[in-house]
């Protein structure tokens, strides 16, 4: 089968088809679930279960405020059944719209997973209980069918890493996508990783009351952020970290997974019901077989000029192909993936005149407890640049809202050039810190210095934006 326009992926790239397309043939391909990582398994999913777990933990504070307010316990299954009962019509929807509705009469939805076997060219083996669509005149009954296309988006995203640990892959691991789903909260949990999922897991299951054991090889949790943050989160935890830990092997016995590693040329185990491997996530560009199309992989990473478009193996744009999101992005964030699919999709429209992706200033946050936002140079990296810089540190104790909070440990952190007060980072750890971050990635974004934003507009008093003003006057 020939199509105009051949789409690998649904999670944004399922934004690029639409009415201007109404004249092309396109076929897309999903593997997973319908929608992506970000809709079922990633980013929403994940926030319904912090939402979830910052209301349960109001209870071990609130005595302190003059509060009575117990937590008797979770119904697991309960809270699962709503957050799935809502998210999964989402991707049910969003599956048969595509497939279904006469808006997409031009496209023709494969669930399966594409290899390319020749330039623009991939096979398909349809996913086990999915049968060949409608769409694929010919090829009735097919279990595998071949689709070329003039146009080709590669858009498929990344999966979890599984460390290499002997005996890891027995255990019963869990990742992002299953911990979420179990049938049980286990009285025990081991979580191996110091990255943000590893943090937003432990801290939900901790609040949850599950006995949680973080394992972190370096250190400090969040090692790769701003020291001073990742050194107060690591610091704030409320569950036990052990740091420093090399695993080496991991088996299941009576019940308990039981983890054996070194710390400090010791050895020793831990245990728990259950264990979850979190050590971060690999761009799924081995699972296309690229060297058949001529595709580039860089880092893992299928390699991308700014134009989104996929680069070959001599370093130069292949013609009418085009990639976005995790499977070539280093960021490995969904508003990163959004932005690039925007870019594509233009591009695709106004091959004459198309236009770049800007990742000039990327903010990230993690939902842990206390929350993270990021955006631009940490100190260390300023440092390493040989940047003349200033940094204002600003405690959330120090401004009236975060004193009436009566937060002692929080704060917010901007690195700004010296004289022009460029700003060249933000790091805030503490309450709405995600919305806090935006009047920084702002100014980044359309060049305004610390001193353009700290003393031109009105800050709210008392309010929580006073924090990043504070910040923002002891730079200037």
């Amino acid at each position: 089968m020939h199509y105009d326009l051949l789409i690998l992926g649904s999670g944004s790239a399922n934004t690029i088809p639409g009415p201007e397309f109404a004249g092309q043939r396109i076929a897309l391909v999903e593997e997973g679930v319908f929608g992506g990582t970000c809709l079922n398994v990633g980013c929403i999913p994940t926030k319904m279960f912090v939402h979830t777990a910052n209301v349960a933990r109001q209870a071990a504070g609130a005595g302190h405020l003059g509060v009575d307010l117990r937590l008797k316990g979770v119904d697991w299954p309960a809270i699962r059944e709503r957050i799935f009962g809502r998210i999964d019509p989402i991707s049910a929807a969003g599956k048969d719209y595509r497939e279904n509705n006469p808006d997409n009469a031009n496209l023709t939805l494969y669930t399966g997973h594409a290899t390319f076997v020749a330039p623009k060219t991939v096979q398909i083996t349809l996913a086990e209980g999915s049968e060949s669509p409608a769409g694929a005149e010919g090829q009735p009954g097919a279990r595998t069918m071949t689709v070329s296309a003039d146009r080709v988006v590669v858009a498929t995203g990344s999966r979890p890493a599984m460390p290499d640990v002997a005996g890891l892959d027995g255990v019963g691991a869990l990742d992002n996508a299953s911990i979420m789903r179990l049938e049980e909260l286990p009285a025990s949990l081991l979580v191996l990783g110091s990255g943000y999922i590893a943090a937003e897991m432990a801290d939900v299951f901790s609040a949850l009351g599950v006995d949680v054991t973080a394992v972190a090889r370096g250190q400090r949790m969040l090692r790769q952020l701003d020291f001073d943050i990742s050194r107060a989160y690591t610091n704030s935890v409320g569950y036990r970290l052990v740091t420093g830990f090399q695993a080496t092997s991991a088996a299941r016995e009576d019940g308990m997974v039981r983890l054996t590693g070194t710390r400090g040329g010791e050895e020793i185990t831990l245990e728990a019901e259950q264990i979850l491997v979190a050590t971060g996530r690999i761009p799924n560009a081995d699972t296309l077989n690229p060297a058949a199309a001529g595709i580039a992989v860089e880092g893992g990473r299928i390699g991308a000029d700014s134009y989104q478009r996929a680069l070959g193996r001599d370093g130069r744009p292949l013609d009418g192909v085009f990639t976005l999101g995790d499977v070539s992005s280093p960021y490995m964030l969904k508003h990163v993936a959004n932005h690039e699919a925007r870019v594509v999709r233009h591009n695709l429209l106004h091959p004459d005149a198309m236009i770049e992706s800007v990742h000039d200033a990327v903010p990230a946050a993690v939902f842990s407890h206390p929350q993270i936002a990021t955006v631009g140079m940490t100190e260390q990296e300023a440092r390493e640049s040989g940047k003349d810089y200033v940094v204002g540190v600003q405690k959330y104790a120090d401004i009236a809202y975060g004193w009436a909070m009566e937060d002692t440990m929080n704060f917010c952190k901007i690195i700004a050039e010296r004289g022009s007060t460029r700003i060249l980072g933000c790091h805030i750890i503490g309450p709405q810190a995600p919305t806090l971050i935006q009047v920084i990635v702002q100014a980044m974004a359309t060049g305004q210095s610390a001193a353009d934003i700290a003393r031109t507009q009105y800050w709210i008093h008392p309010a929580m934006p006073e924090l990043v003003e504070n910040a923002l006057l002891q730079v200037v």
